[in-house]
């Protein structure tokens, strides 16, 4: 029976492994097309731009801003019951591409769209980091 306290993990498909990899090890790397250039979030086998196969994955500064949130407020898995209300948001990275991820760092009522965001990582255990913002301003 699975511990109810202990947050779910990613289960990464084929294509995110080297985006996970890169997040154990506190670092953001998204996949950026050897063709045109572009970055794009989430990962796949081909660029969406130009559907070249051709790619690299490339660190990336890790900043950006606050696309679009949602504040939760309901307690929808036990390991997530100390952390309401959260965050949920969209960040569109410097780089262009947009996450999905938390704001964290800051009372969720004071997020803001456009708000500027740097990458954090939780540490879910020895296995798993899940990247996370926190507002550009925070410590560090």
């Amino acid at each position: 029976m699975p511990d109810a306290a202990k947050k779910p993990a990613p289960r990464p498909s084929p294509e995110s492994v080297p985006y996970w990899k890169a997040a154990r090890e506190h670092r953001l790397e998204i996949q950026r097309c050897d063709a045109c250039g572009r970055y794009w979030f989430p990962p796949s086998q081909s660029c969406p731009h130009c559907q070249s196969a051709n790619f690299t994955w490339t660190p990336v500064s890790g900043r950006g801003k606050v696309f679009s949130f949602v504040t939760y407020h309901r307690v929808y898995h036990p390991a997530f019951a100390k952390e309401v209300p959260y965050v949920v948001a969209l960040v569109e990275l410097d780089e262009g591409p947009r996450l999905l991820t938390n704001i964290v760092g800051v009372p969720a009522d004071a997020v803001v769209c456009d708000m500027p965001v740097r990458v954090t990582f939780d540490d879910y255990d020895e296995e798993v980091s899940v990247p996370k913002f926190v507002p550009l301003k925070a410590a560090p």
